[in-house]
């Protein structure tokens, strides 16, 4: 059965968002999750890749010892995400952003699905899974006109891609196990946590740092936080609300 906002309160953010001045969202793997992207860690069972766990394959490690397999494994992802489509929760989000005077999204989520819902400016925690980075000057190449990430259509680029810029190899543009968080996303998306009023934590654990680290920010500079999530998370007792049930069912009934 769907979930259901209890009328008081789908009352009271109604009315918290029609006057907020700057709201914060901060979004996890349950959102993208509506959508089917794996989450990788559902049922507490982690994703194998040919006998590598997917936190070692997705690492900094595997990264200096054997490129061509981290991609072989983003690859196969990016094949699993190219015909998913935003659920209603990206969808809802993006047409907040059009209505609110201020409205600051960050995610943890690397599936690029808040843009290809109409968000601009996302801030994209962990990187975009759809884009290639120079391992030595930084360089940054789209992957979206790949017709075929399994390398079997015409135009298909090799593994790993070759900078166009310096002739070095590149490597996708996500975050890894072992690897700090892009320069200046975390110190941006702080900048607007500080300054809400109006804080929404979606589909996350909250056991992921720093992500976790933004609602904190808005909670210490006074901001009304909200917590959307299926389960109970170590977040939960901290909110000024907290409403269980999936994103997509809950955000349209917070619109106004």
């Amino acid at each position: 059965m769907p979930t259901q906002i209890e009328p008081a309160l789908q009352t009271e953010l109604r009315g918290r968002l029609r006057t907020a001045r700057r709201v914060f969202v901060l979004t996890g793997a349950g959102v993208s999750a509506e959508s089917g992207v794996p989450t990788f860690r559902g049922g507490g069972q982690s994703a194998v890749w040919k006998g590598l766990p997917f936190d070692a394959i997705s690492s900094y490690r595997m990264l200096q010892t054997d490129l061509p397999a981290v991609w072989e494994w983003f690859d196969y992802r990016r094949e699993q995400l190219r015909d998913l489509r935003p659920n209603l929760a990206h969808l809802t989000l993006a047409a907040w952003q059009e209505k609110l005077p201020h409205l600051c999204l960050a995610t943890q989520n690397v599936d690029g699905l808040h843009t290809a819902a109409g968000s601009r400016d996302v801030h994209e925690l962990h990187g975009n899974i759809w884009t290639a980075r120079c391992t030595e000057c930084g360089a940054r190449e789209s992957l979206r006109e790949e017709t075929n990430v399994k390398g079997a259509a015409t135009g298909a680029r090799e593994r790993p891609p070759i900078c166009r810029s310096c002739g070095n190899a590149m490597r996708p543009d996500v975050v890894l196990f072992g690897e700090m968080l892009p320069a200046g996303v975390f110190e941006r998306a702080a900048e607007g946590a500080a300054a809400c009023d109006l804080c929404f934590v979606v589909g996350t654990s909250s056991l992921v740092y720093p992500a976790m680290r933004l609602p904190e920010i808005a909670l210490e500079a006074g901001a009304y936080t909200v917590e959307i999530n299926p389960e109970v998370t170590p977040f939960s007792a901290l909110c000024h609300a907290t409403i269980q049930g999936r994103a997509g069912e809950v955000l349209p009934q917070l619109d106004y």
